[in-house]
């Protein structure tokens, strides 16, 4: 038996045919399970893109859209979209170290620094680069601020605070409220910080670590090992960064301290609209490390319910199909870190909404289910589909995503991300209030997920978006209450987030994951058979960018 035939097998055995009125009801848990032990198994080897993984994933999704009865969505009627990815890996610095006064001081890729390149070359360096500190290096006009007042950042490296100015403002200082308080915005993100550097011509980008303004630990930031992923860009748009990354917070304070600033101080002067860069004086930076480079064609897999009455208006729902791939064994031996919950729950669930919709009706707009490759790389799938998009953006009427769900049994509410973006989020409390259920905002909002999962592709090209991802916030369980929600959160994001252990086992209640997939499900089959457009709410920095394609929607 060829792997394609062993696959097809395994699409049709995940995907029993059963009765109309069966396949008219909610979504079943048994059936999301089902689909998550075969994605996640040994088969598929993590899922990692440009892998035999990857063939095999991309052949099992378009069995299981083929025997749902879908179409093929992609380019000219395909089922894939081809995403040419860059994939680098820094090899051992040959040098790494600050000057400053006359004396050199090395520093240890991993623990003082680190760096990951999106160059595509076989050797990245930075020969004694002035270097910047430019505050959270933010640049918001319709905000009122500007933290680089012109400097110059050509040929230097560039220093930044995560997170936003208001994180740690005080009432009275400029920046509070300024950026929404705790909740996070697109500035705050480590991506804008290294975008906005390019932009102005910085050749290196370093972000000072500190756990609560990241959200995560130095240990994340070092995991992916000198490794990263970008699209194949042409050469007039390469990033201008030679090396973009994080630096320890001690190592910060010494580098400061040594050009004659106190870091902390610097830290609050950073929270006023006054701020000004501050060049490290007597300081430059050097590095050189050898990369090992490789363009790997990955793929999207899209499937397609054409609409009945307006087919040019499509409703998109995604998920991503990739994981980490093969990893150093776990205490049980397990090498493949396979997502099962992040994100092959998610593809479960496109599979249990295509069936939900082919059992019912032939909805008046099209319906497109769109598998990312290379979410867990930089949300590059559905970000290569947002500037190649298949289906018009303008007449897009919105993006649901679901990425990871708490898989901890039936919950009393649902969790918000994005409070205040758009009207999709009153649409879920309305379906929410049908299962008898409420909505409660995320928990965490510093964390910035709502800018961290493939429809933000999406939300900055203006298409209205719903986020569905369980770790945002601790679940009010029917069994157990908001404390065993969060033990679940805890328990999830603290052991098995990215690692071998994010796996099927015996203690899985997908019942509050149905219920959630059925949400959903309900807000996409409303928009299906209506004629109106979401929206973004009056202060979603998203909003201006939809409203300049009104007139595609009358």
């Amino acid at each position: 038996m060829t792997v394609r035939t062993l696959l097809l097998a395994l699409s049709l055995a995940a995907a029993p045919i059963l009765p109309a009125a069966v396949q008219a009801q909610t979504i079943a848990p048994d059936q999301l399970e089902s689909s998550v032990r075969t994605l996640a198994s040994d088969l598929f080897q993590g899922r990692a893109p440009g892998t035999i993984g990857e063939e095999r994933t991309i052949g099992y999704l378009v069995g299981r859209f083929q025997a749902l009865g879908l179409e093929p969505g992609g380019p000219d009627g395909q089922w894939v979209q081809t995403v040419p990815l860059l994939h680098t890996r820094l090899g051992a610095p040959t040098q790494l170290a600050v000057t400053q006064g006359g004396a050199t001081t090395p520093w240890t890729f991993g623990e003082n620094v680190y760096v990951s390149t999106l160059q595509p070359k076989d050797i990245v360096g930075i020969d004694k680069a002035p270097m910047v500190f430019v505050g959270y290096g933010v640049s918001a006009p319709e905000r009122g601020w500007d933290d680089f007042k012109g400097v110059d950042l050509k040929g230097k490296v560039a220093f930044f605070l995560v997170n936003d100015p208001d994180f740690e403002a005080a009432k009275g200082e400029d920046a509070a409220g300024k950026f929404g308080g705790k909740t996070m915005t697109y500035y705050g993100r480590w991506t804008y910080k290294f975008e906005e550097a390019a932009r102005r011509g910085a050749i290196g980008a370093l972000i000072v670590h500190d756990t609560p303004g990241a959200g995560y630990g130095w240990n994340v930031v070092k995991s992916p090992g000198g490794e990263n992923y970008d699209l194949v860009r042409p050469a007039d748009r390469l990033t201008s960064l030679q090396l973009q990354g994080w630096i320890a917070g001690d190592a910060a304070r010494a580098l400061f301290a040594g050009a004659g600033q106190d870091l902390a101080a610097l830290r609050k002067r950073a929270r006023s609209a006054a701020f000004k860069p501050v060049e490290l004086k007597g300081a430059t930076f050097s590095a050189s490390f050898p990369v090992t480079q490789e363009v790997v064609q990955s793929a999207n897999v899209l499937a397609r319910i054409p609409g009945a009455e307006r087919p040019d208006e499509t409703i998109m729902y995604g998920a991503h199909w990739d994981a980490y791939g093969k990893g150093e064994p776990d205490a049980q031996g397990r090498i493949y870190r396979a997502g099962a919950n992040d994100d092959a729950l998610g593809i479960a669930a496109l599979f249990e909404i295509a069936r939900a919709f082919k059992a019912a009706p032939t909805p008046d707009r099209s319906i497109l289910f769109a598998a990312w490759t290379a979410e867990e790389r930089g949300l590059l799938g559905s970000e290569h589909y947002a500037l190649n998009p298949v289906y018009p953006l303008d007449k897009t009427v919105a993006n649901l995503t679901i990425d990871i769900l708490q898989t901890a049994g039936k919950a009393k509410d649902v969790i918000l991300v994005g409070k205040g973006q758009g009207t999709l989020e009153d649409d879920l409390a309305r379906f929410a209030a049908r299962q008898g259920r409420v909505v409660t905002q995320e928990s965490l909002p510093e964390r910035g997920l709502f800018y961290r999962a493939d429809h933000f592709s999406m939300a900055k090209r203006g298409v209205p978006v719903m986020l569905m991802m369980g770790i945002a916030g601790a679940s009010d369980l029917v069994e157990g209450g908001r404390a065993a929600g969060q033990a679940w959160v805890d328990a999830y994001t603290g052991t098995c987030y990215h690692q071998a252990c994010d796996a099927v086992d015996d203690s899985w209640n997908l019942e509050g994951a149905a219920q959630d997939v059925d949400l959903m499900l309900d807000i996409g089959r409303d928009l299906a058979t209506s004629t109106r457009w979401p929206e973004w709410k009056p202060g979603s920095e998203f909003k201006a960018i939809r409203d300049k394609s009104a007139g595609a929607r009358q």
